[in-house]
């Protein structure tokens, strides 16, 4: 690993909107601690409320769970929470960029600006994971992930609390699998585990490639 470089895990997108804390917690939970992947969470949430999102998924999983800020950089095991009112960019370093989302639409953080930037950052180790949720938003994002070789799950519409967004997404014929809430865990760390075998293979040092 090139000093100063963060090293390339796999890193999931858990995107969500209405309904979506419970799907959250209910993904987050089974994870174990060591899970080879870095997360991202991003739930639209109300920016002039004080959100606890952060504080109850903490509970919820074993994984360590922190807030977002500018400049965190990405690690397996460590669970980063989209802010309320801000949008979450990632730079080709694998670090966190934090905006701004001003009064104005998209929605808040937004899934599509999040899954775009993962998707030409991470290409194939990104996998996004569409939960339940009013809207479309996510919609562009996937199509993003899947043009740069990473993977796409959805919530199938039996436990989604809103169909708006993991229909949306599956509308597009780019997901990979469309799971009921109690088996996306499973394949996310099923997921990440091969992803994580490759790519400590393709350095060809037994760890992750730079």
């Amino acid at each position: 690993m090139t000093a100063g470089h963060p090293a390339r895990v796999p890193v999931v997108a858990l995107v969500a909107s209405a309904g979506g804390l419970d799907a959250l917690a209910r993904v987050l939970g089974p994870l174990p601690a060591d899970l080879p992947a870095a997360v991202l969470v991003a739930q639209h949430l109300d920016p002039f409320r004080a959100s606890h999102l952060t504080s109850i998924l903490a509970e919820r999983t074993a994984l360590r769970v922190a807030e977002a800020r500018d400049g965190d950089a990405l690690a397996p095991g460590v669970v980063l929470v989209v802010p309320a009112g801000r949008h979450l960019l990632l730079t080709p370093e694998q670090s966190v960029v934090l905006v701004d989302s001003g009064p104005l639409p998209p929605a808040r953080p937004s899934a599509d600006l999040l899954l775009a930037t993962l998707a030409v950052t991470c290409g194939p180790r990104a996998l996004a994971v569409v939960l339940t949720g009013k809207g479309t938003d996510a919609q562009a994002g996937i199509r993003a992930v899947a043009r740069c070789g990473g993977t796409v799950f959805a919530q199938d519409e039996a436990t989604s609390a809103h169909f708006g967004m993991p229909g949306a997404a599956i509308g597009t014929g780019l997901v990979h699998a469309v799971l009921p809430l109690s088996r996306i865990a499973g394949a996310v760390v099923d997921h990440v585990g091969r992803e994580a075998s490759l790519t400590a293979f393709s350095s060809g040092r037994g760890g992750y490639s730079t």
